[in-house]
């Protein structure tokens, strides 16, 4: 179990590196993601207001209902074509990309690959 906690602080310490240089404003916010075990979870927000714009996660019955939605890396490729969409609605085309102290790699990845099919450009 220690180990599991040293994995755990050490991204915690890069998310931290990460959010000293990079912040969201209202022209251009940050799309924050966030992976658990099973779910993946995406918000768009505006750090000058502290307010969460747009979000969308795999929790969500219009994610998980999807024919394709069966494996994680799909499921997290739909969850940013979802956020995109859904920031593109509102009227949000350029984003930051907060990656969160995980590596740019698998699910992560899959998230910003939708989000830019779905016309965010960051």
């Amino acid at each position: 179990m220690g180990s599991v906690n040293i994995k755990y602080q050490a991204r915690l310490k890069r998310k931290k590196r990460i959010r000293k240089k990079l912040s969201g404003t209202q022209e251009r916010p940050r799309l924050c993601v966030f992976k658990s075990a099973k779910h993946i979870y995406a918000q768009i927000i505006d750090d000058t207001k502290g307010h969460t714009l747009v979000a969308a996660s795999s929790t969500e019955k219009s994610v998980t209902g999807q024919s394709d939605a069966k494996k994680k890396i799909s499921i997290a490729n739909l969850v940013g074509k979802t956020i995109g969409i859904r920031a593109v609605e509102k009227g949000y085309k350029k984003v930051v990309f907060d990656r969160s102290g995980f590596l740019y790699h698998g699910r992560i990845k899959a998230v910003s690959e939708g989000a830019r099919e779905a016309g965010l450009d960051f």
